[in-house]
């Protein structure tokens, strides 16, 4: 796949694909810090679940992780264009498995009622900022070593993504498994998982660095130069839009699933897990079958098929007769999902400017995230007799939204490429 590469050169170092294997450098650092992210989004709200047994509760603390994770990407995106990804990334890791450390004793020691469960809403917080700013450290190395190798960057972006999708297919069992013991043993595993990316973050490549500049010492510098980079972007930024529909149907489903299954159809919080972890399995699947279909279909034929995947699913999920139709309902969700985050990886790395990556990756993800806290308020404020009715007309939503962006997209260039048979140069 021959693509003209729009760069700018940045006021720092060129990162290159690191000396030494990717492994060392890139996917291992990647793995413990992907892990700990699925542990702290999946497990949080079923340890709100269990503390407090309130489904109100449980909503509104998967909007309170949201909502910090929402409000802190401008700084991180212009912290990891400043400082380097791999600093940024030791820094939040190392915070997070400190303040884990100490909630888990804080849990021991403090009586059941109104203290912990302020203890426990007010660490859903914490750790979900914290673990913004490391995700948007790891994908600034992602996209960096993947533009640079050799004229192939969705086969690393596929690894990446297969690396996230395994720790989302351990992270949700090894919660719900780990809370049936109690929070404590949860919660010091996921400090374990934070201390070893903290370590492991100091090795990581260099990420292109960029110098001070008089706009970036304003209030909202960093986010401003993301909206300029986004808007001189029109694929990326019908990608985005289209996406961020998708993902109310995904963060409606993170929500409310604990609510469905163990409310709902009666099981236990570990059969939450269970179905994440079987979520997960699909969408590796997906994601190794996109390595290859991208090769023939190139991106957009990829994003049409996963995306015609992801909102059938969606569509059938709030007539979901039993548990096991349900989870087989929400894998095949989450393999449409995992097809379309390969695309719009692959699309990000090859077209946003290295020198504003940051900025730009901050301002896409930002709105990608939104619908998130915007799910955990709506599944807060909903009933549960009427979840099912909340889902269903979601899923129309997303159904539309995808429908529009891949038409509107079938005639760009870049998602209608495909790769040639000899690899170019990026």
């Amino acid at each position: 796949m021959t693509i003209s590469l729009p760069e700018s050169k940045p006021a720092g170092r060129h990162a290159a694909v690191p000396a030494g294997s990717l492994f060392r450098r890139v996917y291992a650092p990647r793995t413990c810090d992907a892990l700990a992210f699925s542990m702290s989004t999946y497990a949080m709200p079923l340890l709100v679940l269990a503390t407090t047994g309130s489904s109100s509760l449980t909503g509104l603390a998967f909007a309170l992780e949201w909502i910090p994770r929402v409000a802190a990407f401008s700084l991180a995106g212009a912290l990891v264009d400043r400082c380097g990804a791999a600093i940024v990334c030791f820094l939040a890791s190392l915070a997070r498995a400190l303040l884990v450390a100490a909630a888990a004793v804080a849990l021991v020691a403090l009586p059941r009622g109104t203290t912990e469960t302020i203890t426990v809403m007010a660490l859903a917080a914490v750790t979900g900022t914290l673990t913004q700013f490391s995700f948007v450290a790891n994908e600034a190395v992602g996209a960096i070593v993947s533009r640079r190798a050799e004229g192939q960057p969705h086969k690393v972006q596929s690894v990446l993504i297969g690396i996230d999708q395994t720790a989302t297919l351990v992270g949700p069992a090894l919660g719900g498994f780990l809370l049936l013991s109690g929070p404590t043993r949860m919660l010091a595993c996921l400090s374990v998982l934070s201390f070893l990316s903290a370590g492991l973050a100091l090795q990581t490549p260099p990420t292109p660095l960029r110098g001070a500049s008089g706009d970036e010492g304003r209030p909202g510098g960093g986010m401003r130069e993301g909206r300029e980079t986004l808007r001189s972007l029109p694929a990326l930024r019908l990608l985005v839009a289209g996406l961020a529909c998708s993902n109310l149907a995904l963060g409606l489903l993170q929500s409310a699933s604990p609510i469905i299954v163990v409310h709902g159809f009666g099981r236990s919080p570990a059969a939450v897990g269970t179905l994440w972890s079987a979520a997960a399995a699909s969408t590796l699947l997906a994601v190794a079958c996109c390595r290859f279909a991208l090769d023939r279909l190139g991106l957009w034929g990829v994003g049409v098929i996963s995306s015609t995947v992801a909102a059938t699913a969606c569509l059938a999920l709030p007539q979901a007769p039993s548990y096991l139709g349900y989870t087989a309902l929400v894998a095949l969700f989450m393999a449409g999902d995992g097809g379309l985050t390969v695309v719009l990886r692959t699309l990000r790395s090859l077209i946003i400017p290295p020198a504003a990556f940051g900025t730009t990756l901050s301002l896409t993800i930002l709105l990608l995230l939104l619908p998130f806290p915007l799910a955990g308020i709506v599944i807060a404020l909903s009933p549960p007799s009427y979840l099912t009715d909340v889902l269903g007309g979601c899923a129309v939503l997303q159904a539309l939204a995808l429908f529009v962006t891949f038409v509107r997209l079938r005639t760009n260039p870049v998602l209608r490429a495909r790769r040639d048979p000899a690899p170019a140069s990026a």
